[in-house]
């Protein structure tokens, strides 16, 4: 378990601009979906997107807002998200499909999974966004949407 306490700053300051573009080259960006009963509270157990279990705990002046940065090293950063992970299914037609939206999704530096035949994208911004850089796969049907939650 990683204990973090207390909040270095914001995902989107400029000082931290850099570090952080470079970990997330090297997948080393976490996020930590945090539910909504959850966001006022100043102690809690959660597990990130990656998989690490995190004990946070904030100061009683500290109030956690939506991309606030819990932990930065040269390997890791964990950043807050509101709300829970939202996720887009996609399957590919065949394999040259497959190997078409997958050089996609590496070179886009989508977060993704796989389950059993599909690509589960794991959402950072709104879906349209990443539907927009694939559209002329899914038009042509070499890709299906199965599912967005």
């Amino acid at each position: 378990m990683l204990r973090l306490h207390g909040i270095i700053g914001r995902a989107d300051d400029k000082a931290y601009a850099r570090q952080l573009h470079t970990l997330e080259h090297r997948g080393g960006i976490e996020l930590l979906f945090v539910p909504p009963q959850d966001a006022g509270r100043k102690r809690f157990r959660l597990t990130t997107d990656r998989g690490t279990d995190c004990a946070v705990s904030l100061d009683r002046d500290e109030e956690l807002v939506d991309g606030a940065l819990l932990h930065l090293d040269s390997g890791r950063a964990i950043i807050a998200r509101f709300g829970e992970q939202q996720i887009w299914r996609l399957r590919a037609r065949d394999a040259a499909s497959a190997l078409k939206l997958g050089w996609h999704a590496g070179n886009l530096h989508w977060r993704v999974r796989f389950e059993g035949e599909d690509l589960v994208v794991l959402l950072d911004t709104p879906l349209e966004s990443y539907r927009a850089r694939i559209l002329p796969l899914i038009e042509s049907g070499e890709v299906v949407e199965r599912d967005h939650v």
